[in-house]
């Protein structure tokens, strides 16, 4: 089965469906201490699960998270997209940048990509972002995003901050 992830060209970065040549940055990510704000540290099994589940949620749901490219290496960057799993109040934007990429301003150019496009073509507008209260950078991603912080409320039982974004203007 192939699945039709569209794919969104900025700048410096290209969001595309994963490949299976993406899964070492993936992993080499989950299993950091990095991960801890999105529930790991995650043994390598627990991150090909996760990989998979990238797929699953576009099949069933028709919207996911995409890969990021980094343009001038082919470097896989992070991921970025939405996210809506069992039991959450509502589909969530949400970013993971892989080293050496964090902090060159790439999350901000994903993010504002994949928030207009899912506002666009899969009337996801107006979207949260659960955000844990210790992470500082995506608080602040969030902030220069224009969302606010709209309520406290957990996340697979975790506590954390609900960022609300603005509403995008569709054309």
């Amino acid at each position: 089965m192939t699945l039709d992830i569209p794919v969104i060209e900025t700048d410096r970065l290209i969001l595309r469906g994963p490949r299976e040549s993406d899964f070492e940055a993936f992993a080499a990510f989950a299993a950091s201490d990095r991960a801890r704000f999105v529930g790991g540290p995650y043994p390598r099994l627990r991150a090909w699960g996760g990989f998979l589940a990238t797929y699953g949620h576009w099949a069933l749901r028709s919207y996911g998270m995409w890969m990021l490219e980094d343009r001038a290496s082919g470097t896989t960057a992070g991921r970025v997209g939405f996210i809506f799993n069992e039991s959450w109040d509502e589909p969530e934007l949400g970013w993971h940048v892989y080293d050496p990429f964090e902090g060159t301003g790439i999350a901000y150019e994903a993010a504002t990509a994949a928030r207009a496009y899912g506002a666009r073509h899969f009337g996801l507008d107006g979207v949260i972002s659960y955000i844990d209260p210790e992470n500082a950078r995506s608080r602040a991603l969030a902030d220069r995003l224009g969302a606010i912080h709209e309520r406290d409320g957990t996340v697979a039982g975790h506590p954390c901050h609900v960022y609300r974004h603005p509403v995008q203007e569709v054309a």
